[in-house]
């Protein structure tokens, strides 16, 4: 067994190709919104696993996977779905993963790996990892992948392909788990890092929670305008605006769960961010014009970083169409 890294080493592992025991005889995904389902059908769809068993609490979200045929086997139980799982994938929202791990705990065969795709790591740790019997076949992860859209309908095969999974296994995770959790999500297209757990809610922080927090800020704002306005913040829609729709858009559990389980790094996020907004507010009041031009010529530098390392598209209109064209 070779221990994962400790705290102080942030980041172990950049992406690379892994050698994992692939496919899988069994695998169980637990929970059947947008990132479960589309996790079910990568896997039908690349041949990962013999058995795809699916599970959720919800009857309605069964049934719906049951009948888009994304899975070889349909279960309200989670347990019903872990038993005799070669890897189990917790799939649910951070606030509920606690729930997961305690029931499936007591079914699981020797060997079998657990993880999950939470935005916060170690709140998920720190819930899951108590009830499983084996706590070095735990291997964290995040896919940093995802649409405004949820449940089973909206999930797709290619959703990872070019996109992070981030694994952060905590200390003393068994070398060969890392390894065939890193193979799994290769072979569903995605790129690999390995960090720590509290590194990745840094990181996350500010590239994905805190960017959520101001577009529902902003939203809400807009909505509470659009009552003095008659309707024209909506029918005068700019692009800016738009895209905050869409991000406020998310799965409204998955993001109240998000923030109540990684408060410490968003506080602190929002903390510098709040101490640049006042800066920028004092710019345009003094009409300091040099420090807005230089901090929208810095803003558009990493625009096009993100481009450069394949994460979006140069596309015009952010690579969207017109509606019906």
């Amino acid at each position: 067994m070779t221990p994962a890294p400790d705290k102080d080493s942030p980041v172990v592992s950049s992406s690379s190709p892994a050698t994992g025991p692939l496919p899988f005889g069994r695998l169980a995904i637990v929970g059947v919104g947008l990132i479960g389902s589309s996790l079910a059908r990568a896997a039908l769809a690349r041949g990962l696993a013999g058995e795809v068993a699916l599970a959720d609490a919800d009857p309605a979200v069964v049934a719906r996977a049951a009948e888009l045929g994304i899975g070889t086997s349909f279960h309200a139980d989670a347990a019903e779905a872990a038993a005799g799982a070669d890897l189990v994938i917790s799939c649910v929202p951070v606030g509920a993963c606690g729930l997961v791990a305690e029931a499936i705990g007591p079914v699981l065969k020797p060997g079998a790996i657990v993880s999950d795709v939470g935005s916060v790591k170690a709140a998920v740790v720190e819930r899951m990892l108590p009830h499983l019997p084996e706590k070095d076949r735990f291997v964290p992860a995040h896919p940093v992948a995802g649409t405004e859209f949820s449940g089973p309908d909206a999930g797709f095969a290619d959703l990872f392909e070019g996109r992070w999974s981030i694994l952060t296994p905590p200390p003393g995770t068994a070398e060969e788990a890392i390894s065939t959790v890193a193979a799994f999500w290769e072979a569903c297209g995605a790129n690999v890092e390995t960090m720590t757990p509290a590194h990745h809610d840094l990181v996350l922080a500010i590239t994905s929670h805190l960017p959520h927090l101001i577009a529902y800020n902003i939203v809400g704002t807009a909505a509470d305008i659009e009552e003095v306005t008659q309707s024209e913040v909506i029918k005068f829609s700019a692009g800016g605006f738009r895209d905050f729709t869409r991000i406020a858009a998310s799965d409204p559990t998955m993001w109240r769960d998000i923030f109540l389980n990684n408060k410490l790094a968003v506080l602190e996020a929002l903390g510098r961010f709040s101490e640049d907004l006042a800066a920028l507010q004092r710019a345009i009041r003094w009409g300091d014009g040099d420090a807005l031009f230089n901090l929208f010529t810095r803003t558009r530098a990493i625009r096009r970083s993100i481009i450069d390392v394949g994460q979006d598209t140069p596309s015009p209109d952010f690579g969207r169409r017109p509606p019906g064209k």
